[in-house]
This record gives C-alpha cells, sequence and structure tokens, in this order.
C-alpha cells in the first residue's frame, strides 16, 4: 500500500521497491559484473576471474551484515559492497573486482539500470492511463457542457474534447519519455576523473562493451559532471506531473456542488470529514495536486546539481540522486492516482445540461454574431449582439427577448431562427471529432506501451 495513510486505497506501484538498499546494491553488483566481462573481452582481466564475479555479483550471497558494519566503519556507499564481493570469489578472482573504475562509474550506471526499469512501470501505468482516457472520450464525446474561459461562460463544448486535450498532452509526454531514452540510458567507465587512465588506451571499448552487456549506450565524454541528462529526465517528470495536476484540478473544480458536473470515485465507506458527515471530498485530485507540485519542486534541484566544479563533486551528485528518487516515487503515485480518476469518474450530463442555461443562451452570443454578420458585417453584429447581451445580463429581460425586439436582428432572422441559434448543443464545433481521434490516438499508444512494459 501507498506510505501515505490518509490516501484512498491506492497501490504502490513498485517504483519504491527499486529504491530499496537491496535493489540498489543489486543493480551496482550488475554493474561490476559487466564491467568484469568487458575487460575480461579485451584480455584486462583474466576470464576466469570474470566468469568468477559474475557468478558471486548476486546480492543474496552476500554477507549483509559485513557490508552494513563496512558501511559504519567507512561511511562509504560501494567499498564494503566491493569488500563483499571480491572476499565471496573464489580463489584471485577477488582481486580483479572493480579493477579502473571509481564508485560514481558503478553507482550512477547502476542507479540508472533502476531508473530504466521505472520507467517500464511509468509505461504500464501510462497504457491503462490512455486507454482509459480513449473509454472516457468516447463516450462523453457528445456531451455538451459549458466552454469556459477566463473563468466565465465562453462558448459550449463537451466534455469528451477536454479529455481529448487531456490525451493530446499525455501522448507527447510518453513521446519526449522515449526521446530522452538514447540520452539517460548511458553507462559511464571514465575512472577517477572521467580521463579512462585506468584503463589505458582500451578504456573507451571497455565502457562501449559494459554499456552492451547491460543494453545502454555509452557516454561520450564519461565525466562525472555532466548531470543534464537526469536532470532532463527530472524535467520531463515535472512536466507530466504539471499535465496530471491539471487534469485533477479541473475534476476538482467541476466536482464542487456549484458544478457538479463530474465526481470522482468515492468508495462506499470513505469519510470527508470527521465533522460534517455529508462530505465528499475530491481527495484523489487533491493528492494529485499536492505531489505534482513536489514534483515541479524537484526540477530546480536537479538543474542546480547539473552545476559540479572541476571533475565531480559529491555533492551535486547526492543531489541529483534526491531529485530524480523523489520525482520517480511521486509520479508513480500520481499516476496511479490518474489511472482510478479515469477508470472511475462519473459524469452527469443532465447537470452539465442545467449549466449550458444558466446564462439564459448568453453562451451562444458568437453562433448569433456570426449568423447576424453575414447579413450585416461581423462589427457591425458584434456590437448589435453586444448590446443585447450587455442588457441581458444587467437586467431583467432575456436574452432571447432582447434579440427579437432589435430592429437589426428581426429584419435578418425571425423567432425560429434565432431559437435554433440558442440551441447550445448544435453548436460544440468539431469536439466530437476530436474526441474520437484523440480515442484512437490513445488505444494505439496505449498497445505499443502494453509491448514494452
Amino acid at each position: 500500500m501507498d506510505k501515505n495513510p490518509t490516501s484512498l486505497r491506492v497501490h504502490d506501484p513498485g517504483i519504491r521497491d527499486l529504491f530499496t538498499q537491496d535493489a540498489g546494491w543489486q543493480s551496482w553488483l550488475d554493474v561490476e559484473a559487466a564491467l568484469a566481462k568487458a575487460e575480461a573481452e579485451l584480455g584486462v582481466i583474466p576470464e576466469a576471474a570474470a566468469k568468477e564475479i559474475v557468478a558471486k555479483a548476486k546480492v543474496e550471497l552476500l554477507d549483509r551484515d559485513r557490508i552494513v558494519e563496512g558501511l559504519r566503519r567507512t561511511g562509504h556507499p560501494l567499498v564494503p559492497v566491493v569488500w563483499e564481493l571480491s572476499r565471496i570469489c573464489d580463489g584471485d578472482a577477488g582481486g580483479y573486482v572493480h579493477w579502473g573504475a571509481t564508485t560514481q562509474n558503478i553507482l550512477q550506471t547502476g542507479d540508472l539500470l533502476q531508473l530504466r526499469r521505472v520507467q517500464g512501470i511509468f509505461f504500464g501505468q501510462l497504457a491503462a492511463i490512455l486507454a482509459a482516457m480513449a473509454d472516457l472520450a468516447e463516450r462523453t464525446r457528445d456531451m455538451a457542457l459549458p466552454g469556459r474561459t477566463h473563468g466565465q461562460h465562453a462558448v459550449p463544448a463537451t466534455f469528451g474534447m477536454k479529455v481529448a486535450v487531456w490525451i493530446d498532452e499525455m501522448s507527447r509526454h510518453v513521446e519526449r519519455l522515449r526521446g530522452a531514452e538514447p540520452r539517460l540510458f548511458v553507462a559511464m567507465l571514465g575512472g577517477g576523473a572521467g580521463t579512462m587512465a585506468s584503463f589505458g588506451e582500451k578504456g573507451p571499448e571497455i565502457q562501449r562493451r559494459m554499456a552492451k552487456h547491460l543494453d545502454m549506450g555509452a557516454m561520450a565524454v564519461p565525466s562525472r559532471t555532466i548531470g543534464d541528462h537526469q536532470a532532463e529526465y527530472v524535467a520531463l517528470l515535472g512536466l507530466m506531473a504539471a499535465t496530471c495536476s491539471k487534469i485533477a484540478r479541473e475534476i476538482y473544480t467541476l466536482m464542487k456542488e456549484e458544478f457538479g458536473e463530474v465526481e470522482e470515485p468515492v468508495p462506499p465507506g470513505t469519510v470527508g470529514s470527521s465533522t460534517m458527515p455529508q462530505k465528499r471530498n475530491p481527495k484523489l485530485s487533491q493528492d494529485i495536486i499536492a505531489a505534482a507540485a513536489a514534483v515541479r519542486a524537484l526540477v530546480p534541484l536537479a538543474m542546480e546539481a547539473m552545476m559540479t566544479e572541476h571533475e565531480a563533486d559529491r555533492t551535486t551528485h547526492l543531489m541529483l540522486q534526491s531529485a530524480v528518487q523523489q520525482a520517480c516515487e511521486q509520479t508513480g503515485d500520481i499516476l496511479e492516482r490518474i489511472r482510478m480518476l479515469m477508470e472511475g469518474i462519473q459524469v452527469f450530463p443532465e447537470r452539465m445540461r442545467r449549466n449550458l442555461d444558466l446564462s439564459g443562451g448568453l453562451i451562444m452570443a458568437e453562433a448569433l454574431m456570426l449568423s447576424l454578420g453575414a447579413h450585416i458585417g461581423r462589427q457591425t453584429a458584434h456590437d448589435v449582439i453586444y448590446e443585447s447581451a450587455m442588457a441581458a445580463a444587467t437586467g431583467d429581460k432575456s436574452f432571447r427577448a432582447l434579440l427579437a425586439a432589435d430592429a437589426h436582428v428581426r429584419k435578418h432572422l425571425n423567432e425560429d431562427q434565432i431559437a435554433a441559434l440558442l440551441d447550445p448543443v448544435a453548436y460544440t464545433g468539431c469536439c466530437a471529432q476530436f474526441a474520437t481521434e484523440q480515442a484512437a490516438r490513445a488505444r494505439a499508444l496505449a498497445a505499443e506501451l502494453r509491448e514494452r512494459a
């Protein structure tokens, strides 16, 4: 379960398990094994030693107590793990563990292995979200509601159009995450200061082969000061979190009694307040908005971590590690809640229709202006409709009555035409088309992501 005790029955998607101590150790061991293979292939270390290192580079074979004691004594995250791996290797193989590498080479590459697994979880979540959005877009493609700009009624739209916007944004986030992979998932093996001096002229080829064993790319310049690729990932998660927050805020707003157009899933037995028994609070939406703010707040930290002096600085490495881990954990929580929202949201078309009529037809002013403008010109029609609209908004006569009484309108539009032009359901433009097109796009992308997840 999620660590947040106030969360609405939300399961951890498994990202936190990838950042446990054992998971971290295993990812580092995987890098040590790949390094040994690459070095043996090029004759840097004996092939028998590499085979022994690979066979023993499994966290379950290590003595955890020895490592923990080593951590206590040294204060170093990797050295006790290297010691223990060396100890359990038979013969002289232990003497070739970690040959020529430096700590950050192993930690950063291992952490990126974990991040690639995180990305797989994200893609699985996004597949489910996009599939649910596709269903929702199609179901609500013709469900008319007030389109609102600046918080006020603008022109009619449909709920399916809102969902089409969400699909469009989320699809681009998928494209960004996939596009970042060649830059992000790269192995680093530059030695102490990134010069590869400890590997000699074979350094670039050792790095390339190590990366290949890990199914990764290799850094063009294996400098320990390079962090833009990881900072980019945090920024991409910040962008996606912002879209999720926008979706959640929209649902939060439309769930207010004054709107009443949607409701997020509120399972039976959910308590909204300790003192107000009637409360049906938007808990999922609020959780998303709060977590998304936390992710966006990590973007500046990741940017700060790019500014490393000289050839290495543990300070910025730690900053970046923290930003990446926290952003991933929070993003996993956000996506899980977005999935629940999209799969369980209730929509209330009757209330949407009532809200369309709140202004007494004023929401159709544009349609009337354009129809009248075909006869007297757009700007003149704008002025005519404006006068009637402002009089209806501030006086006691209806918009329809004022239109019927206006000489310019009456000359070109009869009562039946005015009535037809005041029908908001007939003026939703391409909303249904957008919803249908984006639903198809979402389903296709979800299928692609399921193949990868």
